[in-house]
């Protein structure tokens, strides 16, 4: 049978601000594990991750810096789909961007000609620093080679993207709401909750928890894969991963994911369950044309399919949870 939200629970304010109310929360918790018989996670023989990507303020909540249409939706329908379930969660992985106002992708990084910042959403490209149009305000060398490094990866061109998830800021924080379910879940099930922090490094943009867009800038280490995470995602059985935004953190993700699992075991392929209603793209900029790269509700869609050919699960929150 499906369980019934927690008392505190209220759909209407999943887009706003405020505290945790953690007494309120650890109360209901005891409460709610003794009347509904809610087993402890260490006892489930079938174990199920839910992995949040970037739940965050800076993206979930109307007002922030980068918030994503369609996050407050996503995030109402995730709760909805973490409380009925709750019993066969075993465990909850959440990913948080963090950054600082000095880093390559930050306005306060580069100047033109004149020494003003890049507006947000300017794409920087290898060709323009080296004809003088961006020159970077630190690291010049590394940052032109940065540029470089990432346009011959394919993935993605150099974008700046507004100051977001700023350690310290409430930006930075899991939504209150989201919070407040991961605290709930830790108490109901007796297991705690798996925080992974991604982004700090000045020199390289981080949209996958799982690794850094470039690993190496002018034989500057500045990230390597995640091996300590994804071997404890492989711990589980099934893993249902959600959040923001499809179209960068999630997809980037995800690409990681397929990529390490086709060299070392493709039948894990199918652990993988993507709740396509719990994202949605950030919106592509106004420019006509508009170049397919920053297309990015179509770079979501296709790799969505992408992603379903290869052997992951793409399900719906409102989907049956498997036996």
């Amino acid at each position: 049978m499906p369980l019934p939200p927690p008392r505190f629970h209220d759909d209407a304010r999943v887009g706003q601000l405020y505290l945790e109310r953690v007494a309120e929360v650890s109360q209901e918790a005891y409460r709610y594990a003794a009347e509904h018989r809610v087993r402890p996670a260490r006892e489930d023989k079938l174990r199920i991750a839910a992995f949040g990507i970037d739940a965050q303020v800076a993206f979930c909540t109307p007002g922030a810096s980068l918030f994503v249409p369609g996050a407050v939706e996503d995030t109402q329908r995730t709760l909805r789909w973490l409380y009925t379930h709750l019993d066969r969660l075993t465990g909850l992985v959440f990913s948080l961007d963090t950054h600082r106002v000095f880093q390559i992708f930050h306005p306060a990084w580069w100047k033109d000609a004149e020494g003003r910042p890049p507006a947000p959403m300017t794409v920087i490209t290898a060709k323009d620093v080296r004809e003088g149009r961006w020159r970077a305000t630190r690291h010049p060398e590394e940052s032109l080679a940065y540029c470089e490094g990432l346009e011959a990866s394919g993935r993605y061109v150099l974008t700046i993207w507004p100051y977001h998830a700023l350690l310290g800021g409430q930006s930075h924080a899991l939504v209150p709401a989201m919070y407040e379910a991961s605290l709930f879940h830790a108490l109901v099930r007796d297991t705690p909750t798996h925080f992974e922090l991604k982004g700090e490094h000045p020199l390289t943009e981080n949209y996958s928890v799982m690794a850094p867009e470039v690993t190496e800038v002018k034989g500057q280490r500045v990230g390597e894969f995640n091996a300590r995470l994804m071997e404890h995602l492989l711990s589980f059985d099934r893993v249902y991963v959600f959040g923001q935004a499809s179209s960068h953190c999630v997809l980037s993700t995800l690409r990681d994911l397929r990529q390490y699992l086709e060299r070392t075991d493709k039948s894990k392929l199918q652990r993988i369950h993507i709740l396509e209603d719990a994202m949605s793209p950030v919106p592509a900029p106004p420019l006509q044309p508009l170049p397919a790269a920053l297309d990015f509700p179509r770079l979501a869609k296709e790799a969505l399919e992408d992603f379903r050919a290869a052997g992951m699960r793409v399900v719906r929150t409102t989907d049956p949870l498997e036996p």
